[in-house]
């Protein structure tokens, strides 16, 4: 894609996301296998393909600038890739951003689009931003509204592990939050949601 036609549309997404609107964000696929109490949904996840780096905390800038950058150009073939949704950031009780992940071991993910993980994903450039695999998995999530402060999230995941423990279902890692819209999306419009991956022995 040109790059000022890229550019254009990254900030006409930017621009939609402020009012809650997503529809021009890809999301990885999946389906919803199970509903439990209190909104938790049980869900199927296909194979995807991510670019992650080690990050200090979910509001850490310098792991969203590298990953940032990769997708705006920092990668061997100069490409320049749509953002997705969600972030995932798993482990850290920090404030999020838009789609990435970040991990207990402290790392922070995007989700590539579809096309490109099908074409193969160009190589990054810069040290620390690596091209992962994820497998096929299920995981329970439960969706909320508002700021995710770490308040509302503890609160949601105390709700999550509570309706977790009433099933034989067991989780395999720590609680990951994922969130939907950049930070200066309108607080009640945003879309968060804390998951956690689930065993499946």
């Amino acid at each position: 894609m040109d790059k000022f036609l890229y550019y254009a549309v990254t900030s006409i997404e930017a621009v939609v996301g402020v009012f809650g609107i997503r529809a021009l964000y890809e999301q990885p696929r999946f389906s919803v296998v199970e509903r439990l109490d209190r909104g938790v949904e049980i869900r199927a996840y296909d194979e995807r393909v991510a670019i992650e780096t080690d990050a200090l905390a979910q509001g850490d800038g310098e792991a969203f600038g590298r990953l940032f950058r990769y997708i705006t150009g920092a990668n061997r073939a100069g490409d320049h890739l749509a953002m997705t949704v969600p972030v995932e950031v798993e482990g850290r009780r920090i404030a999020m951003t838009a789609p990435v992940e970040q991990s207990a071991t402290g790392t922070m993910r995007f989700f590539l689009p579809r096309k490109i993980a099908a074409a193969g994903a160009p190589e990054p450039t810069e040290t620390g931003v690596r091209v992962i695999l994820v497998p096929v998995e299920r995981m329970a999530a439960l969706g909320f509204s508002g700021s995710a402060t770490p308040e509302a999230r503890a609160r949601h995941e105390r709700i999550l592990d509570d309706v977790l423990a009433a099933t034989s279902m067991k989780a395999d890692g720590p609680i990951i939050f994922m969130g939907y819209d950049p930070p200066l999306s309108i607080p009640f419009l945003r879309r968060n949601e804390v998951a956690v991956r689930l065993r499946t022995d």
